[in-house]
């Protein structure tokens, strides 16, 4: 059988096969968030054999991020690794075979078509909803089925979009919720739920790529309170959605009033600041400016500031985004943005 005996138990289940397996093989598929879904997505599909897994990411590992996101460890953490490369590292080491791209990135609707595109199906690993409304747009416009996940606290749910085939997020979600409501920074998560949801997501996708029929369902569950609701949404497209009916793709258009520049990210005190004006940092510039004013550390990836006398810190990225951490306000971001970075 050759490069098909390392998976040999997943070929004799019968709905995959050795037919399944080769359509595994030969699949693209693309990861969006390398969080705590999105690691235990992207560690099922590569021990799957999925050919390609590209996973995009815009975070460095944290020590908060040990309890759930199982592709890291402290080594990671204190090296203030990306996500992407330190996943792409452990990947490698589990299955040498498939090709992974590492891709250091906010999906926004600058790069997403070029992100996105180009794959058999896109995987819901963010913590954030506008990034799925981009990834809806995304999928319609290219054609590309989805798999949906969220997970906080001891609840999860998740759920497979396939244009002309199914409705759309946008048609059971029709508004980006005002404000955050729960996440993992007000009311926590735990371990276990992730890796049933990401699982869960994992199973779907390889439907999807063998052929087999998908889940119909939204599926919602609570671990902790042993409680778990099916809603079948075969029927539930809206006949006034915006996205797959009337084929208006706002999230990737410049002048919709849906775009954002700043975003506060889940799981701790941090602001997203992506200027339109900026492409790219040279980091090592950029720190010998900054050490005048606080403490500096520099790797190939990243830079990271901690100004003096003051209780924020700042991750500088090559493609002009910056992380001001100790703020969950933006506008006290963007003026710590303007007085260190500049305007």
């Amino acid at each position: 059988m050759g490069k098909m005996e390392r998976y040999s138990r997943q070929v004799l289940f019968k709905p995959i096969g050795e037919e399944g397996q080769r359509k595994l093989i030969d699949s693209r598929v693309v990861i969006v968030g390398a969080g705590a879904l999105g690691t235990v997505i992207a560690n099922h599909l590569v021990r799957a054999g999925v050919g390609y897994v590209r996973i995009i990411d815009r975070d460095l590992v944290e020590l908060s991020n040990l309890q759930r996101q199982s592709l890291y460890d402290e080594d990671d953490a204190a090296n203030h690794l990306p996500k992407v490369v330190a996943a792409e590292k452990k990947l490698k080491k589990i299955n040498s075979t498939i090709q992974i791209d590492a891709v250091i990135a906010d999906v926004n609707l600058d790069n997403a078509e070029e992100l996105l595109g180009n794959v058999d199906v896109i995987v819901d690993g963010t913590d954030n909803f506008a990034t799925r409304y981009l990834i809806n747009d995304v999928s319609l416009k290219h054609k590309i089925p989805w798999v949906f996940g969220g997970a906080v606290s001891s609840r999860g749910m998740y759920a497979v979009f396939i244009p002309g085939k199914t409705p759309c997020y946008r048609c059971l979600f029709p508004q980006v919720p005002a404000g955050l409501g729960e996440t993992c920074d007000t009311v926590g998560v735990l371990s276990p739920l992730t890796d049933i949801i990401g699982s869960f997501e994992a199973v779907e996708t390889l439907k999807l790529l063998v052929g087999a029929e998908h889940n119909p369902n939204l599926e919602q569950i609570d671990i902790w309170y042993s409680a778990s609701l099916q809603m079948d949404i075969s029927d539930g497209r809206n006949s006034n959605c915006p996205a797959c009916v009337e084929h208006k793709y706002e999230f990737l258009d410049r002048s919709s009033e849906q775009q954002l520049t700043y975003a506060v990210l889940c799981g701790r005190d941090t602001v997203q600041i992506k200027a339109r004006n900026v492409t790219k940092f040279d980091l090592e510039n950029l720190a010998t400016k900054l050490k005048k004013s606080g403490k500096v550390a520099v790797n190939p990836f990243l830079l990271r500031f901690s100004p003096n006398e003051e209780e924020v810190s700042f991750v500088v990225f090559k493609d002009g985004r910056v992380l001001v951490h100790g703020v969950d306000q933006i506008v006290q971001a963007k003026q710590f943005y303007s007085r260190y970075i500049g305007s």
